[in-house]
């Protein structure tokens, strides 16, 4: 015997390689279908579901209204409606450290926040929200605006009602001007 017996049982290596080429035209040809649609339907990456970006005017509106809410939590409390300009001084105290925060929050990302308090924007509101005179039924006393901040008499104690702010956004792409009014909870 010359050993070619041994040969005979074994697949020849041709065989093989064409029955895996056979199987990869195979796969090939049912992703195309895929693949053209995919083509042709076109993509467009969704901007705002990137990780480029991140909603900058949303950012300071949610940071604002926490900071605005946690300012005017204590404020009846600590301060009767005769310290009405104290009470303003303690709340733009409280929310000096997060305007600051969100002023210096994305600049190494190329993002710039600036904001301002807006008093005629807390004025607008306040002249919408707290009417005024005698033909009005009234249940709770007279508000004021000081600097961006409106305030409200109730039961002799001072109510944060709202805080109007003027806030710039500048990214690499843009510059956004908002005005948010944020409403004290």
């Amino acid at each position: 015997m010359s050993g070619r017996g041994s040969e005979a049982d074994e697949p020849p290596v041709r065989e093989r390689a064409q029955l895996v080429l056979a199987a990869a035209a195979l796969v090939a040809i049912a992703l195309a279908p895929v693949v053209v649609a995919y083509l042709q339907l076109g993509y467009h990456a969704d901007v705002t579901a990137s990780e480029e970006y991140d909603a900058p005017g949303r950012n300071a509106e949610r940071l604002l209204s926490r900071a605005v809410h946690d300012a005017a939590a204590d404020v009846p409390d600590d301060f009767a409606w005769d310290e009405r300009t104290a009470a303003v001084n303690a709340v733009r105290a409280d929310l000096r450290p997060r305007v600051d925060a969100l002023r210096a929050s994305r600049v190494e990302s190329g993002t710039v926040y600036q904001v301002e308090y807006n008093q005629s924007a807390a004025e607008s509101w306040s002249d919408a929200n707290c009417p005024g005179g005698p033909d009005t039924d009234r249940q709770f006393g007279d508000c004021e605006t000081l600097r961006g901040v409106v305030v409200q008499e109730r039961a002799g104690e001072t109510h944060v009602l709202a805080v109007a702010f003027d806030v710039r956004v500048t990214t690499a792409n843009s510059e956004m001007d908002v005005l948010l009014l944020v409403r004290a909870r």
